[in-house]
């Protein structure tokens, strides 16, 4: 990653922050950019905690805004210096804030105390408990979310953060009782003043990483740079800490060289590479109507039968890396079957939004293009029989690069047909190196499937809506919220009242 001193603007992001004070002298608390995800999330743990919360957004906007107001949270709209001067003991600062936003210039100006989140998380928070952190390039969200769900239905009641919502939860943030906090930890950068990635920072005793491939290009400068983040994160959990690694990954099992900590590698049994031993396997891995099942097997000893209600064996994997970290935790094979098999699910990971005259809409986050190819196969498995149609928005920094146009071809062309939005030029895009949604509608034409792009969602559903037809599944892909095409497509294939 940059250093600070590699900036033009260095000089604003290097200064002397004043240091932190200890927990216990911190009691009113300011967040810029207060309805972001994490931000949000991290209010809500706050708000719980007992602190007095505020914070700022360019546009305070639901969901995040009603569940803050339901805390009561204070939000204002707009950014303006006067909103922290003199009230704040400690400024939040997220990680979208430059150094010139307007309160964060001021925090720097004024000296006031200020911190990135996952900076303030671990000092308010992780110091005493164990954080258990799931990193990886794909499937954090997930795993996360379906660690809390396990550890709290085996009694543990974990502290969490997340960065989603669990189905049939309205909060991605909880402090509960035990020793063991779940947390998702994003390689991206904690803030303007500090680049280091903010797993690196939530001090793991448990860690799990899941899957390694390169991404975030506007941050890390090649792959290299991208796997030396890893290489720092598995080397903080303790000796009696552990290390949980997807065993089927050939660039995640060479983290075991680079931790003092116990090291579990997990997997599907028949799959080991040579001289590979899976410690946490899944036997006799099926897909079933509305999900999967498996015998879990520890040690080479089967110690319960899985029915997970999710589809992909992405997922499946997901679910070994959950139980490796739970039976380390406490939790009894038997608890974390159970667990594992009464899991809702995330919002938007494969999350069924409604089947309108015969069509089932369903929205996921997936945005790489592995993690796209992998949702279309977890979806078919998931809902054998039917015609899969994938509607996609690349709009992730990383998505919208040109190097991304023939592997998007390769994932989406596992698709029965695609319907593709472009993505807008941002500000901050090199014209020259972004994705043409042309070039990649044609090279997944080339390979059979039907495929179209457009200029925008709008011009994109009233084609959809003419093309899909009963049986149909409706894959919507995006890590934003995609103008809110899901829903926008599930109504306009409703029946007239």
């Amino acid at each position: 990653m940059r250093r600070l001193e590699d900036f033009a603007d260095a000089d604003l992001r290097v200064f002397a922050r004043p240091p932190l004070p200890p927990p216990e002298a911190i009691r009113k608390v300011y967040l810029i950019g207060i309805c972001g995800k994490g931000m949000g999330a991290l209010a809500e743990l706050l708000a719980e905690a007992g602190y007095e919360v505020r914070g700022s957004d360019e546009a305070a906007y639901p969901p995040m805004s009603t569940r803050l107001a339901a805390r009561g949270i204070r939000v204002d709209e707009g950014y303006s210096a006067a909103h922290i001067s003199g009230w704040a003991d400690l400024v939040v600062v997220g990680n979208a804030a430059t150094p010139t936003h307007p309160e964060a210039a001021a925090a720097r100006e004024q000296n006031v105390v200020q911190a990135s989140l996952p900076e303030t998380l671990a000092h308010l928070f992780l110091r005493q408990r164990r954080p258990a952190v799931v990193a990886g390039t794909h499937g954090k969200t997930t795993t996360t979310g379906l660690l809390t769900h396990v550890l709290r239905e085996a009694g543990l009641d974990p502290g969490f953060l997340v960065g989603g919502v669990m189905v049939g939860e309205e909060t991605t943030s909880g402090l509960g009782t035990g020793e063991v906090f779940a947390i998702e930890g994003d390689e991206y950068d904690a803030a303007y003043f500090d680049k280091r990635p903010k797993m690196i920072l939530y001090q793991p005793y448990r860690a799990i990483v899941t899957s390694l491939e390169f991404d975030h290009a506007d941050i890390y400068r090649d792959w290299e740079e991208y796997k030396r983040a890893f290489h720092a994160f598995v080397a903080l959990p303790p000796p009696d800490g552990l290390l949980v690694l997807n065993g089927e990954d050939a660039e995640v099992r060479k983290l075991a060289k680079r931790t003092w900590a116990r090291v579990r590698l997990y997997g599907e049994e028949g799959r080991e590479a040579s001289g590979v031993t899976f410690h946490v396997a899944a036997r006799d891995l099926t897909p079933v109507e509305g999900g999967q099942a498996f015998t879990l097997v520890v040690h080479g000893e089967p110690v319960a039968d899985v029915r997970l209600p999710m589809g992909g064996r992405y997922n499946a994997l997901n679910a070994l890396a959950v139980a490796a970290v739970a039976i380390d935790a406490g939790a009894t094979p038997e608890a974390v079957a159970r667990g594992l098999g009464s899991f809702g699910g995330m919002k938007r990971r494969q999350e069924v939004i409604a089947e309108e005259a015969g069509v089932l809409v369903v929205d996921d986050f997936a945005h790489h293009p592995t993690a796209v190819s992998a949702t279309v196969q977890g979806v078919r498995e998931r809902w054998p029989g039917r015609r899969v149609v994938a509607v996609f928005e690349p709009r992730s920094n990383s998505s919208r690069r040109k190097a991304f146009e023939a592997p998007y071809a390769e994932a989406l062309a596992t698709a029965d047909a695609l319907f593709l939005s472009t993505p807008p030029l941002r500000h901050n895009d090199d014209p020259a190196d972004f994705l043409d949604a042309e070039a990649v509608a044609s090279g997944v034409g080339a390979s059979g499937t039907s495929a179209r792009a457009f200029a925008s969602a709008d011009d994109l559903l009233p084609e959809l809506v003419e093309a899909l037809r009963p049986g149909d599944l409706a894959l919507v892909m995006s890590n934003g919220s995609f103008d809110g095409l899901p829903r926008r497509l599930a109504a306009a294939l409703a029946p007239e009242a």
